[in-house]
């Protein structure tokens, strides 16, 4: 049988061992994701014309992601779903140029992302996501509501703000804070009771 000292110092250890990875853990809240993996935003050549599909529909976005457009010589339309089926350029809601385009995932629902360049739309250079809707989220009754009934898909209420480019500061909510404190203390009397 270990000794008193022995056991207190084990105890402190799995302490320090479990607090560490409370904090650790919680910052990872959200996810930056390069869009069209490593080949990033191109025009696609040949039989790709769903390469962005396919790559959308291998990831799970949620509120909080980022998602970041490498490109050349092209931009990033964010556009209603009309537009983005039609391919239409000349009433995109958002427009980037940058070459380095970074945005933050703000509410839950449908994004619609087109290249600027018509030909490259056409040749399937879009992107549709679908964000997953979360506990920490606003309730649907929040949500947009469908224009006409339709299940196009398309909104009212399309003046989501992206805003300037982000920096790599992710705010965490309120709720992740409280679970890491109610976990810490939880931790405490489990070790020193």
């Amino acid at each position: 049988m270990a000794s008193p000292s022995v056991t207190k110092l084990f105890n402190y250890v799995m302490f320090f061992s479990a607090f560490c990875v409370t904090f650790v853990a919680v910052p990872v809240s959200s996810f930056q994701f390069q869009v069209g993996g490593a080949m990033g935003w191109i025009k696609p050549t040949g039989n790709e014309s769903d390469t962005y599909f396919k790559w959308a529909t291998e990831n799970r976005f949620h509120v909080g992601d980022i998602l970041y457009f490498k490109y050349q010589n092209d931009s990033v339309l964010v556009v209603n779903y009309t537009d983005y089926q039609n391919c239409v350029v000349s009433n995109p809601i958002s427009k980037f140029e940058d070459g380095n385009t970074v945005l933050r995932i703000d509410r839950y629902g449908f994004f619609y992302f087109i290249s600027g360049q018509p030909d490259h739309c056409k040749a399937g250079q879009k992107l549709v996501i679908r964000v997953m809707v979360q506990s920490e989220v606003e309730s649907p009754t929040s949500a947009p509501s469908p224009k006409g009934g339709g299940d196009s898909g398309d909104y009212d209420a399309w003046d989501f703000n992206w805003g300037p480019p982000l920096n790599s500061t992710i705010k965490l909510s309120f709720t992740s804070y409280f679970l890491t404190i109610l976990g810490g203390v939880l931790l405490i009397f489990y070790v020193f009771m």
